[in-house]
């Protein structure tokens, strides 16, 4: 790359411009002297020809005219005699042609044949014709040479009887101008040479002060300020260097207290657990510290001078004047499928005393887990307001009526009453699922786990739900033979397994069939119930284990749930170290799934 740094220096530059106006003015003095020249030549070897040609003329009409007898020479014979007088090195041919498009006479001695044939050139025909000459330079096929061609009308008494066709060989004229034209070049390239020479002595003068403050500059650039330039004369550069020195001393000065400055930023912004920005009076990015980097979850070097409003994604509901006169907080959701992510940021002006903008400051909080647990509280209290609000308004609306008189009928009473019982069982239900989640929410919650067969205790499970069931409703066994020993409470495990086969039984249609199965993993073992129900949609499927979460509520509420069992359940089988899932298809049932740790004992089958 130094090869070609020259290249890129204002001295090569001074010196390529000096150049190059010497060169234009050159070419243009020559490009107008060489076609002046040219057309002087070409014009003067015209003249001289045709002077020639007129004495021809001459000397020609007076044998076409003269008369002859039988003694005298033909007009053939004296008219190549006056040819012969005419030849010249700069004349390829000259023939005389007579009013009936007949050659009678030819300069070329070897082409004596063509005398007595037609010659039908257009050229002569118009001279004829006519009575005015004409000419025209062609390149000749065979030596590529120019040839000027000249037609001359031979007049007696105001009537052409003949012309004179002169074929002349100006290709010297054009030769001449070719040497010249190099005689030319070669002086330009000397001229070139010296003005290079000159020009890179004169550039030098000027640019090596510049130099000498580029290097200033570069020095300046890397924290040296100990540097000054040199001062050659006292010209307009002269000036400029002393100025550049007395720049490098204020630089110097300011750059400590910038530095100083800088380094207490630095210090507070490096210790801030909040996200800061500042900006500059435009809205580019000028400062950005390690938290905000991570809220944002970008690299720091790649938001210097990008616009804010893009990087914080309001460029559709701000402009920049909008945050410079936003007094409330905004609330900055980047929430995804995967999960909330929730910001806050609060903007400040950055202002002189006189009132002008500077930039904006920009402070990040990261709210997520406040707005999650704000959600939830907010539903919470919803859902468990309306889930005691159904059944007590069913509760009213019955005693109502029992206290107007119901009671005293014997049919309507004690259907009512049976109502009324069912909403407090309900309630008191609910209740107990409330308070149960409550303690799987506490740190103190304990299990008492004991070793058990948990094919034997799954296997009692199904065999009282197939005892106690009212539908028509097949149940099939897919349970090892042989057992398999887990630590488990079984009072909680229990619970679980009845609200998940509970909840099998209750969307099974008559005839259906729910498959219990138990599988050995490598550290788990994976149990699943699977049921032939309507099915659950693809959307829903992850949400069924959320509290009060419902995918049918008014179907589900009409068949009692209180929207808690799978929710429990999974805070249940979480507490024993294992997983709940589920996967279902709309229309051909759902299955549950939940695995247990399990380590197998001495001497049982694998």
């Amino acid at each position: 790359m130094r090869r070609f740094k020259f290249l890129r220096s204002i001295q090569f530059k001074f010196v390529l411009i000096y150049v190059l106006l010497i060169l234009f003015a050159l070419q243009t003095i020559g490009v107008y002297f060489v076609q002046e020249l040219e057309q002087k030549l070409v014009t003067n070897f015209k003249t001289a020809l045709k002077e020639r040609v007129n004495l021809l003329e001459y000397n020609l009409r007076e044998e076409m005219v003269k008369e002859r007898d039988e003694e005298s020479p033909t007009l053939e014979q004296d008219i190549r005699s006056i040819l012969g007088d005419f030849a010249a090195p700069d004349i390829s041919e000259v023939r005389v042609i007579d009013g009936r498009y007949r050659i009678i006479g030819t300069s070329d001695e070897n082409r004596q044949d063509i005398v007595g044939q037609r010659m039908t050139e257009i050229a002569i025909k118009r001279t004829i014709a006519v009575g005015e000459e004409e000419d025209k330079i062609f390149i000749d096929k065979k030596t590529h040479h120019r040839i000027w061609v000249y037609t001359s009308p031979i007049v007696y008494n105001k009537e052409v009887i003949g012309v004179i066709y002169v074929a002349a060989k100006v290709e010297n004229v054009f030769g001449q101008m070719s040497e010249i034209n190099e005689i030319f070049i070669s002086a330009t390239i000397i001229a070139l040479g010296v003005t290079a020479v000159l020009g890179f002595l004169v550039a030098r003068t000027i640019t090596r002060p510049i130099s000498d403050m580029k290097k200033q500059a570069v020095a300046m650039g890397k924290g040296n300020f100990s540097r000054k330039v040199k001062v050659y004369g006292q010209d307009e550069i002269g000036q400029l260097a002393i100025s550049f020195n007395h720049l490098t001393k204020q630089l110097q000065e300011a750059q400590a207290t910038t530095e100083g400055e800088r380094r207490k930023l630095s210090s507070v912004l490096s210790y801030m657990t909040d996200g800061v920005i500042a900006t500059d009076r435009k809205g580019r990015i000028i400062l950005i510290n390690e938290p905000a980097a991570k809220l944002l979850n970008v690299s720091r070097e790649t938001l210097i001078s990008q616009p804010i409003l893009p990087v914080l994604g309001l460029e559709e509901h701000y402009s920049f004047e909008d945050l410079l006169n936003e007094q409330d907080s905004v609330i900055l959701d980047y929430s995804t499928q995967e999960g909330p992510y929730i910001l806050r940021a609060n903007f400040s002006i950055l202002q002189k005393e006189t009132g002008f903008v500077n930039g904006l400051i920009t402070v990040l909080h990261d709210i997520t887990e406040q707005e999650k647990i704000e959600m939830e509280r907010r539903e919470f209290v919803a859902n468990v307001s309306h889930e005691l609000r159904t059944p007590l308004t069913t509760m009213r609306s019955y005693l109502e009526a029992l206290a107007d008189g119901a009671w005293k009928d014997e049919e309507i009473a004690p259907h009512f009453l049976n109502v009324t019982q069912n909403e407090t069982e309900r309630m008191i239900r609910l209740v107990n699922d409330l308070l149960q989640l409550s303690k799987m929410d506490s740190k103190d919650y304990q299990f008492q786990k004991t070793k058990v067969d948990f094919v034997k205790f799954f296997s009692g499970i199904i065999e009282r739900f197939e005892m106690t069931k009212e539908q028509n409703v097949t149940f099939k066994r897919n349970l090892p033979q042989k057992p398999i020993y887990v630590k488990i409470d079984q009072d909680k495990l229990t619970q679980v397994l009845d609200n998940i086969i509970s909840n099998a039984l209750k969307y099974s249609p008559e005839g259906g069939k729910v498959t219990f199965s138990v599988e050995k993993r490598q550290q788990f073992i994976e149990i699943s119930v699977k049921d032939q129900g309507m099915g659950i949609p693809k959307k829903n499927v992850d949400r069924i284990f959320e509290r009060f979460y419902r995918v049918d509520k008014a179907r589900t509420r009409k068949m009692g749930g209180t929207g808690l069992g799978l929710a429990i359940a999974k805070e249940m089988i979480t507490a024993h170290g294992g997983q709940i899932w589920a996967t279902s298809m709309e229309g051909k049932g759902t299955t549950i799934y939940f695995t247990l740790p399990y380590e197998p004992s001495e001497g049982e089958g694998r």
